[in-house]
């Protein structure tokens, strides 16, 4: 299972953040709101990581076939097949790598939170979210990235 502590988490040593391997990360962003997407997947892209964009939930899980993402930032309102299916689907999957499921949403209750953790998404992000913090996040868990 994948570290669910949040990236100022002190339980993540700094040793263990300097050790990891800086490479850049296969990032799968879905996304419905084409405007949102694209500036997320260019920052993205300007930091160094290979970026793929996806508009529903149908297409996100052809995609993940296709690209083995190491990260997917899902939004949860989507169109053809909400991201809670998705990710449900997604973990169903008997592949050997695991990408970091991380819910980027509007859908903020604790209820929804709850659902996110019972299908298998890792981390729970309420839009907007801050690019810096996205990165940091990205870097601190780089290491349990496509963990099994």
């Amino acid at each position: 299972m994948v570290d669910r502590r949040t990236p100022d988490d002190p339980g993540l040593s700094q040793a263990h953040a300097d050790a990891q391997i800086r490479r850049p990360l296969s990032i799968l962003i879905v996304e419905d709101d084409s405007d949102a997407a694209a500036a997320q997947a260019r920052l993205l892209e300007l930091a160094g990581h290979t970026v793929h964009v996806v508009a529903d939930g149908l297409a996100a899980l052809e995609a993940v076939g296709n690209h083995a993402p190491d990260v997917i930032l899902l939004d949860l309102g989507l169109p053809r097949l909400n991201g809670y299916e998705v990710a449900r689907r997604i973990r169903e999957q008997p592949w050997t790598k695991r990408p970091l499921l991380v819910a980027v949403t509007g859908f903020s209750e604790p209820r929804h939170r709850e659902y996110s953790d019972a299908v298998g998404i890792d981390l729970h992000l309420v839009k907007p979210i801050d690019h810096d913090a996205l990165e940091k996040l990205l870097t601190r868990f780089h290491g349990v990235v496509g963990a099994g």
